[in-house]
């Protein structure tokens, strides 16, 4: 009588699995992730910090094209983050967005102009009302500036990009106020109202 062979053991995830799987995935352009639903497989030791660099097994990852490779493959599903292939779905920490948005064109002007951001891994998005920009402020007012870049991941906007950004602002109605803000693509994205600045 032919013995039942034992279950095989789950596999846990790793980074290097991750990685060949989506280079496998993404061979063809990119990775349709919005279309890939596979089983969860629990977490894996990978953070991204609020500076944007990638942590595997509390080690930062060195190498931008496998940093821009599970990039590609991140996706958000409420406040959770994952990476997914077609056939796995591990979770991951994120301290605050996934990117960062370390420069930004500006071309035309007022309601005309558009604001096109790059981030740290390579993604390049236009604000608009598809993809808009947002500020926060925290409780001493000091602002966090976001563009959201593609199905929910959304770029903080560094430093030296908002102080470029703020040179250029102007003012227009909002919510029955006169505010600060950026024209892109036909949107206007208020940062503070007018009374507020000194």
């Amino acid at each position: 009588m032919a013995q039942t062979p034992p279950p095989q053991k789950n596999v846990k995830p790793s980074a290097e699995g991750l990685a060949a799987a989506a280079t496998a995935a993404t061979k063809k352009g990119p990775p349709p992730v919005h279309l890939w639903n596979p089983a969860f497989c629990g977490d894996l030791d990978m953070e991204i910090r609020r500076d944007g660099t990638w942590f595997y097994l509390g080690t930062p990852i060195g190498r931008q094209p496998l940093v821009r490779l599970f990039a590609s493959i991140l996706k958000r599903e409420g406040d959770s983050y994952f990476l997914v292939t077609p056939v796995e779905k591990v979770g991951i920490r994120v301290a605050d967005v996934p990117f960062i948005a370390v420069d930004a064109e500006a071309t035309g002007a007022g309601p005309t102009q558009t604001l096109t951001f790059t981030t740290n891994v390579g993604d390049t998005v236009t604000a608009s009302a598809d993809n808009p920009l947002r500020v926060t402020r925290d409780a001493t007012g000091e602002p966090s500036p976001y563009v959201h870049i593609r199905r929910g991941l959304e770029a903080r906007i560094d430093r030296k990009t908002f102080y470029r950004l703020i040179d250029i602002a102007s003012h227009a109605p909002h919510q029955g106020e006169d505010w600060l803000g950026l024209w892109s693509a036909g949107t206007f994205f208020p940062i503070i109202p007018m009374t507020e600045l000194p």
